[in-house]
């Protein structure tokens, strides 16, 4: 396994992720090694829309949507490996183990996504992440997530 690490610009993640405006919450990735670990950015902007309503005087980024930044890189973490991912498939949370949030995050913060591959059991592959903002940790998390087909509504 190689250890040289890759970026990826927005138009790359916009081809490996189905997420659009407003969810997509991964700016750029700043370094990758397939298969074993990403960190990435994403740019906290007032103009994001939650905070009009989180919190009108007083904007913090909603906890569940940093958690949700480091999924989305864990996805890129996932499809960076062609070879490992069937085509035509979804990338799903499968669960959210030992979830803190030690800081708020603000309008104008660059959040770091670090998210580091563990193990795959059953399907399952299980990843410790982090998101940082100035290096402090902002919120740290062990997530599971799964990749399965596209299944067709036939109803």
């Amino acid at each position: 396994m190689s250890t040289s690490s890759t970026t990826l610009d927005i138009h790359k993640i916009l081809t490996l992720l189905p997420h659009r405006y407003p969810i997509l919450l991964v700016d750029r990735v700043l370094a990758l090694e397939p298969h074993r670990r990403i960190k990435a950015l994403k740019n906290v902007s007032i103009n994001e829309p939650y905070f009009s309503g989180h919190f009108p005087q007083h904007p913090v980024m909603p906890g569940v949507l940093i958690i949700e930044a480091l999924a989305q890189a864990a996805a890129l973490l996932t499809f960076s490996d062609p070879e490992r991912i069937p085509e035509k498939s979804l990338y799903y949370f499968a669960g959210i183990d030992n979830a803190r949030f030690k800081r708020p995050v603000a309008p104008g913060d660059t959040l770091i996504l670090n998210v580091q591959y563990e193990r795959t059991r059953s399907g399952i592959q299980k990843f410790n992440a982090s998101a940082e903002v100035e290096g402090s940790v902002a919120a740290q998390a062990e997530l599971m997530c799964t990749v399965r087909p596209i299944e067709r509504n036939t109803g």
